[in-house]
Order: C-alpha cells, then structure tokens, then sequence
C-alpha cells in the first residue's frame, strides 16, 4: 500500500487555526505531514503536531530563534526504503539551482527532497533525484496557497501540487 505525505512550507501565520482548512485537513488525513520551514509562531508547529499522525518538520529562515533551536535545520525520512531530504535552504536567497541542495544532506543517497523558501511549487525530477517545493501555504497577492503530495509506492517517489486557494 502507498504511502501518503503532505507538504506545506511558508504557511507565515500567527496560529495553526490561522492555516487554511483544507491544508489542516490534509496534514490529518495524510500517513506524514512535513513542514519546509516558516511557520513563523511555535503555534504553528505545534498544531501541526498535534493534527499530524506522524510529522516531520524543519525550521525556515523567517522562524524565531525557538524554534530555531526545537527544530533541525535539515531531516532525512526513511519510507518504504526510500530516502527523503527535508529542508528550509535558508543560504538560497537568489534563484538556485534544486540540486544545490543536496549539499545540506553529504553522505545522503537521496530519492527526493522536500523544500520550502521560494514560496514557488517546484516538481521535477533531475539527475534522478525528485525535487518539491509545496509553494507557500497562504493565499497573497496573484500567488495562490498550494501543497504539495508526495506518494512513496514500490520502490518509486511521486509528487504532486495542488492548489488550495486561489490568489487575491
């Protein structure tokens, strides 16, 4: 049977009941829910543990030194004997390329690496290896709120973006 995780980053609020509903849902229904980084308030991270049947999260550049220092800056998943990266690439400010960022995991054999910071959905696969980014988890101007889903399913990775609301 396949295995189910959701991706969010940059949801950017306040409260976990701040996030939009249909992202909370999704992280409850999901088998594990990750999160890339800025949340930007511990009660994000929180909510989301507590919603979350298991959870994997990274701190973002924009996250307070708390959580800063509760969160890793970087986790590597083990599903169904597929190896995921996650991180918050907080040294990429200016466009980057996606395999730069397999640089924050040395030694990793990685099948794929879940990403936040650009507040831009990314799904491709390069050198073999599948880089996504969920884009941002809030509704801004002309920029829609997405996640993104990423199905481990007999030896192979998939993903997926979906948007959740439209933007303003």
């Amino acid at each position: 049977m396949a295995t189910r995780i959701v991706v969010i980053s940059d949801t950017h609020c306040r409260t976990w009941e701040d996030v939009h509903p249909d992202i909370r849902k999704a992280v409850a229904e999901a088998d594990i829910a990750v999160h890339c980084g800025d949340y930007t308030r511990p009660a994000v991270a929180e909510g989301m543990r507590r919603t979350a049947r298991r959870a994997a999260l990274v701190h973002g550049n924009s996250d307070p030194p708390e959580l800063r220092r509760a969160l890793p800056y970087v986790q590597v998943l083990e599903v169904e004997g597929m190896c995921i990266g996650v991180t918050h690439p907080a040294w990429g400010g200016p466009p980057f390329e996606p395999e730069e960022l397999l640089k924050d995991f040395p030694g990793a054999t990685l099948h794929a690496v879940l990403f936040g910071h650009l507040h831009e959905a990314v799904n491709e696969v390069r050198g073999g290896v599948l880089f996504l980014n969920p884009g941002q988890g809030y509704a801004s101007f002309r920029v829609p709120a997405t996640i993104a889903l990423l199905t481990v399913d007999g030896g192979a990775v998939s993903g997926e973006i979906r948007t959740v609301a439209p933007g303003r």
